[in-house]
């Protein structure tokens, strides 16, 4: 099978761009040397889908020096980049991923890399798992496992598992800690905010930003928001969440009060449709709306369709919809994901650990898949242990480490201090 890219001329920029990435991704460099080329992946298949831009490139390059066979699939439209698909096939790894395909074409290649028989995949929002166990159930008897991108890929495979449908072990990647405090609270926080701003060239300091949702990419979007100078409300429907929201100095309101007065809305939930019909009709004249969560589905975009009497797209990534009565609602990236669709992602050193991480859950799997029944499992802590101690010793960072007299105190139940 040949790769298929949009434009394989456009391959030079894509090798600066993932040599930009390898530069700054020290700990999976050291990683490929000291774990991933020990031979457990060597000959293996394995499928990542992953939206595809510098960062993925790198970590699928990483992957196929270890000696696996190496095959990327793009995820969705807006999230393959034509220049970095091109470079990466220049590589050798089977990259099935244009920038113009539509959810069909998207469909095909997730499909395509399955028959490959896959041993491994690297997934994203449950879509490679999703296609083997509908369409092509005859390849599962191969596939050793699989590792999971995202909070709302693991939400859907805990459902699968729970319902008796999946048939492999899925190690939770996404809940990883070297994953989600960095990627979803501070990559997430970073990139989608960045990615607003870029869209929009508007002032943040002052404006009413509305964000919804609590979770680890909810808190990372109200902190570094709260931080450019904004004034932040929080919408949650867990009781806990908001609570904690209010405690961190954050307005907490209803989705259709906070529609009333905000500026910015960003949505960060995995669920569908949070930005709904009542709260487009509530929004004030000139609001933006943008999707930092899970899914493509936060923002009802086909109500906002209907309301609109106009739509014009004023600016790379903003399209604005004219109602009835004169309001102009702004739409960003069409209700994609926002840092991916309108920007780069995540930082580099942020996806440096992702990665590492998904790259060490599938290297685990190669090697003890028959000691994990199917279901979704917890990422081993000494591998999250590795990644922070790496991490650490590349920004010349040292820690403490307890005593054998520590260790024993924590060891035990009895509390009494010895007595001398």
């Amino acid at each position: 099978m040949n790769s298929v890219v949009r434009d394989s001329t456009l391959a030079p920029s894509g090798h600066e761009k993932i040599e930009w990435v390898a530069r700054h991704s020290p700990v999976l460099t050291r990683l490929h040397s000291e774990v991933l080329s020990d031979g457990a992946l060597a000959g293996l298949t394995i499928g990542v889908t992953v939206p595809l831009e510098a960062k993925t490139a790198y970590l699928a390059w990483i992957l196929q020096q270890t000696g696996a066979k190496v095959a990327v699939a793009g995820t969705a439209p807006g999230y393959v980049q034509d220049d970095v698909a091109a470079a990466l096939a220049e590589r050798g790894v089977l990259v099935l991923a244009r920038s113009d395909h539509d959810d069909a074409g998207f469909q095909r290649c997730f499909e395509a890399v399955a028959d490959l028989g896959c041993d491994l995949f690297i997934d994203d929002r449950g879509a490679f798992t999703h296609t083997v166990h509908t369409t092509r159930r005859p390849l599962l008897a191969k596939v050793r496992g699989a590792s999971e991108q995202t909070t709302s890929g693991v939400t859907k495979l805990k459902a699968m598992a729970a319902a008796g449908a999946l048939t492999y072990p899925v190690l939770a990647a996404n809940d990883a800690r070297c994953k989600q405090l960095f990627d979803n609270r501070h990559g997430t926080g970073q990139s989608a905010l960045m990615a607003v701003l870029k869209a929009t060239n508007l002032f943040l300091g002052g404006a009413e930003v509305v964000i919804v949702g609590y979770g680890w990419c909810g808190r990372g979007l109200a902190r570094k928001a709260k931080g450019l100078g904004a004034r932040v409300t929080v919408c949650e429907v867990d009781p806990v969440r908001a609570l904690e929201a209010h405690a961190d100095g954050f307005e907490v309101a209803p989705m259709l009060e906070a529609a009333r007065s905000g500026q910015f809305f960003i949505s960060s939930t995995g669920c569908r449709h949070v930005i709904d019909l009542p709260h487009l009709q509530a929004l004030r004249d000139g609001a933006v709306l943008a999707n930092a969560g899970g899914v493509d589905v936060e923002i009802n975009v086909p109500a906002l369709q209907a309301l609109a009497i106009e739509s014009t797209e004023l600016r790379p990534h903003l399209v604005q919809y004219r109602l009835a009565d004169g309001r102009r609602i702004n739409l960003l990236a069409e209700g994609k994901l926002v840092n991916l669709a309108a920007a780069d992602g995540h930082p580099i050193e942020i996806m440096d650990l992702t990665f590492s991480v998904q790259a060490l859950a599938i290297h685990h799997l190669a090697r003890h898949h028959r000691e994990y029944p199917p279901g979704v499992h917890p990422l081993p802590a000494a591998i999250d242990e590795r990644i922070a101690r790496i991490k650490l010793a590349t920004l010349g960072c040292t820690i403490d480490t307890l005593s054998a007299e520590q260790r024993a105190f924590l060891a035990t139940w009895d509390w009494r201090e010895p007595t001398i």
